[in-house]
């Protein structure tokens, strides 16, 4: 579950809380580590990993740190421009564009950095290791290698057409909702449409 930190739109999830313990002389000393991942849902995410006595003072030590560390990542419309695959240690993730509507196929770690990024549709699969940490390592790892259109067009010098991704957002752009105002008026006009023939042949 999200929480909004601060008037400018950040959001903060947090994905993990580890406990660990330490025996000494007088008996069990824990601490808690908190993953958590920010972001304003327009492009820009920051994860932060930090460590306390207490889970609050963790949550908002890692807050702190993904604010810090917040960056912007190319979009295409709800998805990413391409296919990538990110990894950190044992773990792959393979991130792969999706048309409107699909959503976000991915388990809770992968989901939460890309619900912060404003991606809805997308899908993912994890290989190797499924730690937590290392899952959202490799996430971050993947959007690193994210190139918009204009990024490959100003590397190779040359105009380049649109990419499929780019293609399938334009033609699989799902219809607006229609709000309950518009859903009355649309209702009033056919109704009157409706009348107006009754109306001709009693008049004549």
């Amino acid at each position: 579950m999200s929480e909004r930190l601060d008037e400018s739109g950040i959001e903060s999830t947090t994905v993990s809380i580890m406990r660990t313990s330490a025996t000494v002389k007088g008996g069990r000393r824990f601490s808690f580590a908190a993953l958590v991942v920010v972001g304003d849902r327009q492009g820009s995410i920051g994860l932060g990993h930090q460590k306390s006595t207490q889970v609050p003072q963790a949550i908002e030590k890692s807050q702190r740190e993904a604010k810090r560390k917040l960056r912007k990542y190319p979009l295409t419309g709800s998805t990413i421009p391409h296919t990538v695959e990110g990894r950190f240690g044992a773990c792959k993730v393979l991130l792969v564009p999706a048309s409107p509507g699909t959503g976000v196929v991915a388990g809770a770690a992968v989901r939460a950095p890309l619900e912060m990024l404003g991606i809805r549709d997308c899908m993912t699969k994890c290989h190797g290791s499924t730690n937590t940490l290392n899952i959202v390592k490799a996430v971050f790892n993947g959007l690193e290698q994210l190139r918009s259109r204009e990024d490959i067009e100003a590397a190779r010098g040359r105009t380049l057409g649109h990419s499929d991704t780019e293609i399938q957002q334009k033609l699989d752009k799902p219809a607006p909702v229609a709000t309950e105002a518009e859903a009355d008026s649309d209702t009033d006009s056919a109704e009157a449409s409706a009348e107006a023939p009754t109306n001709e042949a009693t008049a004549s």
